[in-house]
């Protein structure tokens, strides 16, 4: 077939198929349904292009260059959003905190994502050692070799920095080059200018009231204005799943996923456990599991075919407050700090099955109780100072790796299936953020169990 035609036909079912989720948005049909069905037939149409055309074909290939203007268009909208949004609600919300609170709430929440972190990291662990995964027999091919060559480097420029340095970094010497979201420590850079400038705001209202209230009356308006803008952008939700799913399906390289098929089988085992133990937690705080998975599958959906947390952060906060209850300081400081912090799918289960495959071809036992508790103590700390350098997976599989002694080379080789794994992990990170919300914010009376419930 022609490309130009193949390309053209292509995007007019596209087309088509948008127009179907606008007519089902015009007939009120809800928001979770119109982002499912976006979830599926993305699927379903990638899945049929790759059948006709195969994955690597040039007619897939530019059409995905089309689609690309919803599915990355939407996303950068959401990242657009991201440092406005985290900047006005801290500020608000902190705010309308006194400072004792908010050291209490703070300190609540980056316990809840260390501590999830490190159950996770046993569980990515446990789950390897059953499933007998190991380093030993893979081959790498040539693109495998030049990404762990790229990795090396990484790895050196990585160890030139210990973590309390990394750590160090998140303070902004210019917040205003923060806000532009440059640099991997953008976002908490932003968050730690923002509370500090709260704190500031409260002092103030103590001797000069009259200031600290034209500052807060002007941070509300802004706070209404973004927070409009984040639910224009949100509506188009359902659009950005279908063009995100089908590049996703349309191009995936098969033949790859089938080389590694345990190790993508034990990850998504992994990941559904600890997704388990988060539905557990809840239940534990008197929180009904049902209720919350019905209330956040939007947000997971999008989170697993985006594979952002960054970008879901707009959505993450508008379900913890409008959906679950959750305060409007404990939605927006949980998935704040959750987008760095604590990331139970990158930072926590991926680095331990790596460890635990490594672990035997350098002699060491990996079920041994010395070394499981050293890797979890490692990768709960290490998910934390990853949040000085960004890189999420990698820069975590780096970081447990190389405290353990071990070569990082496997990281290289499972780059082929890296977006595939990917996708479960956002979802399960995204999650975490909000998990930590909720407890701390059950643990501190500021959740509306009406409103949760309802």
């Amino acid at each position: 077939m022609n490309i130009i035609l193949g390309v053209v036909i292509n995007v007019l079912i596209m087309l088509a198929i948008v127009y179907g989720l606008f007519i089902m948005q015009k007939k009120h049909y809800s928001f979770s349904k119109r982002v499912l069905v976006g979830l599926v037939v993305g699927i379903v149409y990638g899945a049929i292009l790759q059948g006709i055309y195969g994955a690597g074909s040039e007619i897939v290939s530019q059409s995905n260059t089309w689609f690309s203007i919803i599915g990355t268009g939407y996303v950068r909208l959401l990242k657009m959003i991201v440092i406005p949004l985290v900047f006005v609600s801290i500020t608000s919300a902190i705010i309308n905190q006194n400072s004792k609170n908010l050291g209490k709430m703070t300190g609540l929440i980056i316990a809840i994502l260390l501590s999830t972190t490190a159950i996770a990291a046993f569980v990515g662990a446990s789950t390897a050692n059953i499933f007998n995964l190991s380093a030993e027999g893979l081959q790498y091919g040539e693109s495998e070799l030049a990404a762990s060559e790229r990795l090396e480097l990484k790895l050196e420029d990585f160890k030139s920095k210990s973590i309390p340095e990394q750590l160090v970094e998140v303070i902004p010497t210019n917040p205003f080059y923060s806000m532009t979201g440059q640099g991997s420590t953008a976002t908490l850079s932003v968050v730690i200018f923002a509370a500090l400038l709260s704190i500031a705001v409260i002092g103030v209202r103590r001797k000069k009231p009259e200031s600290a209230e034209f500052f807060e009356k002007m941070i509300k308006s802004l706070h209404d204005v973004v927070m409009r803008l984040v639910t224009l952008i949100l509506r188009l939700t359902p659009y950005g799943v279908l063009a995100l799913m089908t590049k996703v399906v349309s191009t995936s390289n098969f033949n790859d996923i089938l080389r590694l098929i345990n190790f993508v089988i034990a990850s998504y085992v992994a990941l559904i456990i600890m997704f388990i133990i988060h539905l557990i937690l809840l239940a534990i705080f008197k929180l009904n599991p049902i209720t919350y998975l019905k209330k956040v599958a939007p947000v997971l959906s999008f989170a697993f075919t985006s594979r952002t947390s960054a970008g879901t952060l707009p959505l993450n906060v508008e379900t913890q407050v409008d959906k679950l209850g959750v305060s409007e300081g404990h939605a927006n400081l949980s998935a704040s700090l959750g987008i760095s912090i604590g990331q139970n799918g990158c930072a926590g289960i991926y680095p331990a099955m790596l460890a635990i495959m490594i672990a035997p071809t350098m002699g060491i036992n990996p079920m041994t109780p010395i070394f499981l508790i050293k890797l979890v103590i490692i990768t709960a700390l290490a998910s934390f100072g990853i949040a000085g350098v960004g890189g999420g997976a990698t820069f975590a599989a780096l970081t447990v790796l190389s405290a353990l002694g071990m070569p990082v080379g496997l990281v290289g080789l499972l780059i082929a299936i890296e977006p595939l794994i990917d996708m479960g992990r956002t979802a399960l990170n995204v999650s975490g953020a909000m998990i930590s919300g909720l407890i701390s914010g059950k643990l501190m009376n500021q959740v509306d169990i009406n409103k949760y419930n309802s």
